[in-house]
């Protein structure tokens, strides 16, 4: 016989919550929220105790409580307290210089040097600390990271950050922080595909025509540090846009050259019927929702680049990295997750146009669209 229990008015309430939102309301510093960051650099930071540095937490839309970001500046001669911990973390360098210590064992650990532009991971769980190069200048990087998943599925800090397990297999050697890594051919075969930890100037890295993805464009895409996060640079000429797609949460797009705008809007309606414009420079960030088309415009008089830090590595395939896994650049029409330039709605090459006459700039996108040639 089963006892059913008794309910009674009084009774304690069970209220809702995250481990990871408990955990960021402990950390004492601030929380941006919504659709995009207009500069990474210039973001408020606060005193943050647990890493000695200041710093600010960046929670956008986009991520859906998958990934995080977060800014930390390190002021001139100073070292950010040591850490590790179970969740990935993939770092962009805003401004300054600076070195990275990596390793276990004190007496034989890795450093190297990074500068604005640089990228890199250390591997999960593997004991590191930052410090400043300069005597007089701050040093300021944004970081995305795991932590959200890990956090509301351990709910466990000390689990989380005092782990003495070693992940031997993810360590790798010195080489791999010196800019070293290994060239692939993307599973699509339409892309290439740099493997490392460390790379030293993502604003000139070299990267190769994408033709599916319109415009002129190219991309190269990366893993890092063996993660499951991952991260690809795009280029695109000026007088371009590329061509609007949808995927899975948490893209991290940043700005790294160039001026220019995104258009974001839900996968079941048009950019004419709930768009969201995100005017963008050097140093801003949008997360695009989940499966909410976007595309990335050059609004400018210069070549546009970003980076993506983001899910969807090649090499470990995990559910969270697109909606259409390998079809990002393959049209709606057949079965992927791309809107073909003839397929777009006419107000969004409109809008493009009234957005270059602004700066004297004009559309090269005749070559592309058929409608456009006369």
């Amino acid at each position: 016989m089963t006892t059913k229990p008794e309910i009674r008015p009084d009774q304690e309430r069970l209220v809702s919550h995250t481990a990871y939102d408990d955990f960021q309301a402990r950390e004492g510093i601030p929380i941006i929220t919504g659709f995009a960051v207009a500069d990474l650099r210039t973001v408020e930071v606060k005193p943050w105790a647990r890493l000695e540095c200041l710093g600010t937490y960046i929670n956008l839309d986009g991520t859906g409580g998958t990934n995080d970001a977060y800014v930390a500046e390190i002021e001139p001669g100073k070292k950010m307290a040591p850490e590790r911990h179970l969740f990935e973390k993939n770092i962009y360098v805003l401004d300054g210089r600076g070195a990275t210590l990596v390793g276990e064992d004190p007496n034989s650990r890795t450093s190297f040097e990074w500068k604005r532009g640089s990228v890199f991971s250390v591997p999960i769980n593997t004991w590191h600390q930052h410090v400043n190069g300069s005597g007089t200048e701050p040093a300021r990087f944004v970081a995305v990271t795991t932590a959200p998943l890990v956090m509301n599925y351990f709910h466990n800090d000390d689990f989380i950050f005092n782990n003495p397990f070693v992940f031997e297999d993810r360590v790798g050697t010195a080489r791999g922080f010196q800019g070293e890594g290994k060239l692939y051919t993307g599973g699509s075969g339409r892309t290439y595909v740099w493997e490392t930890n460390f790379i030293p100037d993502i604003e000139t890295f070299t990267t190769f025509t994408w033709k599916e993805r319109g415009a002129g464009g190219a991309s190269v895409f990366f893993e890092l540090a063996d993660n499951t996060q991952a991260a690809h640079v795009s280029q695109f000429p000026v007088g371009t846009y590329k061509k609007a797609h949808r995927h899975g949460p948490g893209a991290h797009v940043i700005i790294i050259s160039g001026v220019g705008y995104s258009l974001l809007w839900p996968m079941d309606g048009s950019p004419t019927d709930r768009m969201e414009r995100v005017d963008w420079k050097v140093g801003s960030m949008v997360v695009p929702p989940t499966n909410w088309f976007h595309q990335h415009f050059n609004g400018g008089t210069e070549p546009a680049r970003y980076l993506a830090l983001r899910w969807g590595s090649q090499k470990h395939s995990f559910p969270m990295g697109s909606a259409q896994e390998g079809g990002y650049d393959v049209s709606v029409k057949d079965g992927g997750a791309q809107i073909e330039y003839e397929d777009e709605d006419t107000a969004v090459h409109d809008m493009f146009e009234e957005t270059l006459k602004r700066v004297g700039g004009e559309s090269n996108m005749a070559e592309f669209i058929p409608r456009l040639r006369k």
